[in-house]
């Protein structure tokens, strides 16, 4: 493996701390004024990427890797609301994707594009579980939002519970709908859930 390939990958790791501290900005919308980053978000949908994988029979590790990854182009996008896709558009992921790698080894390059198309196209059991996982931890997120005072949280918790088409998902996303976001913590403490 050529210097100048590792470099790649070497820059590409320092562009992806960026997700660090972009932050998602819809939540702007609903007056959260230090809203999740990106790579907050991206850990949280890996591991119910996981968890919705292992229960609907697919592959955990698969569908969280997918997930690690869903979001990665917005190094470069930045994370456009739903809103600003209105006027700005969206950019193709596979086209970010592919200027992202390039110059790394192409067995990597290979791999990272391959995981954005599985990601994309949504036609294998780990795609549609780390789908899930993306809109399962905006409800998930809303939830705490609101439970800290947010109320215009609510527009997110219902738009993501609607696209939400595992059954192990929708199940999942109807439990924590049910909970107050402190219930865990109070249950490890001896105290009765709300």
């Amino acid at each position: 493996m050529a210097d100048d390939q590792l470099a790649q990958v070497a820059k590409f790791l320092f562009e992806a701390g960026t997700l660090k501290s972009s932050r998602r900005t819809g939540w702007w919308m609903a007056g959260v004024r230090d809203p999740e980053s990106v790579a907050e978000h991206a850990w949280r949908t890996s591991l119910l990427a996981s968890i919705i994988a292992k229960l609907e029979g697919a592959d955990p590790a698969r569908a969280a890797l997918l997930a690690v990854w869903h979001d990665s182009q917005e190094t470069r996008t930045g994370d456009v609301n739903h809103l600003g896709k209105k006027y700005a558009g969206e950019a193709d992921p596979r086209a970010v994707t592919a200027d992202q790698v390039a110059g790394m080894p192409e067995a990597l390059a290979d791999t990272i594009r391959d995981l954005v198309d599985e990601y994309e196209d949504r036609e294998s059991a780990e795609a549609v579980c780390a789908r899930d996982a993306d809109k399962l931890e905006c409800l998930l997120q809303g939830i705490e939002y609101k439970a800290q005072g947010y109320e215009p949280a609510q527009r997110w918790i219902d738009n993501s519970r609607k696209r939400i088409v595992t059954k192990t998902g929708a199940a999942l996303a109807d439990q924590l709908l049910a909970m107050d976001p402190l219930d865990w913590l109070r249950t490890a403490l001896g105290e009765k859930p709300r």
